[in-house]
């Protein structure tokens, strides 16, 4: 278990993180997902023991992680940016990754070959961006990492390989019990694979929960009627094409049914959300713009 508690991080009088507190389950998928600045990479930082905190702590099975090298050994990392090892080939990394981490395996790394197939004597600047998180891929899981924290681990694959990597890694999963951090902007993927969201806005936690209890909690609803709205929805948003209202509401689903029925409706549909809906009108609460969302 991932376990973050009360964190700040402050940078020359900027706060990035603000008493911060998420939960990852042991074996679980987490998505972490925000807008730009939310201060998704800094938390992923601290997570991976680059960073100290300034208040709070961050606990990796129980165990503070930063300048703990028996936990760091137990967390394999993606990032973003790869360019600090633009100048080592496959061959040089794996030897590198082999003196980090006590449970690299050799017979891994020899079957994934058929998967990655990238030359190992090859700089890896050499390679396009898609080839160089390939490259990394192949490395981290065969660290068999008991945490991977991935940020925006897909990017630059193609279609194929990304079902590829999601493959290797759910399959971790499964049959190791690997804990699994995500952050990435496209919610569709995350959808996917995620079983659990956590929101970042500002610094803090908007919101933290399981997928299914997330999208049961949030439904849009397709209406028409004559009659006014009942006061006792929890409306976050609402417009009109014609005389269907489409609304946004919180709340649990066969309540919002009930509601509704008192308008007498002609039309009501209650929908399910895509995270990148709930995510949208989520942020809508906290005044993050969604004025101009087509529905």
């Amino acid at each position: 278990m991932i376990e973050v508690k009360n964190l700040t991080k402050r940078f020359d009088g900027f706060t990035a993180l603000n008493g911060l507190t998420m939960t990852v389950p042991t074996g679980s998928v987490y998505g972490l997902v925000g807008p730009n600045g939310a201060g998704k990479s800094t938390i992923i930082r601290h997570i991976t023991g680059v960073y100290r905190p300034d208040l709070g702590e961050v606990l990796i099975g129980g165990e503070p992680v930063f300048e703990n090298p028996p936990v760091k050994a137990r967390i394999a990392c993606i990032p973003d940016d790869l360019s600090c090892h633009a100048g080592a080939s496959i061959r040089e990394l794996k030897s590198f990754f082999k003196g980090l981490y006590p449970a690299f395996s050799d017979e891994r790394f020899t079957a994934l070959a058929d998967i990655f197939k990238l030359d190992q004597r090859q700089p890896l600047r050499r390679f396009s961006k898609g080839m160089q998180k390939q490259a990394a891929f192949w490395l981290a899981i065969c660290t068999q990492p008991d945490y991977l924290v991935l940020d925006e681990p897909v990017d630059g694959l193609d279609p194929v390989m990304r079902k590829q990597v999601w493959s290797v890694i759910l399959e971790d999963v499964a049959t190791r019990g690997t804990t699994v951090l995500v952050s990435s902007h496209n919610l569709r993927e995350l959808e996917d694979v995620c079983d659990h969201v956590g929101v970042l806005h500002e610094g803090k936690m908007l919101l933290e929960r399981s997928l299914s209890d997330l999208q049961e909690n949030i439904v849009k609803v397709q209406l028409v009627t004559d009659r006014p709205i009942p006061p006792e929805l929890n409306v976050l948003h609402k417009s009109m094409t014609g005389r269907i209202q489409t609304l946004i509401v919180r709340g649990d689903r066969r309540e919002i049914a009930g509601l509704l029925q008192q308008c007498n409706p002609l039309l009501c549909d209650l929908l399910p959300l895509s995270l990148e809906e709930i995510f949208i009108y989520e942020l809508g609460g906290v005044n993050y713009d969604v004025k101009n969302l087509v529905l």
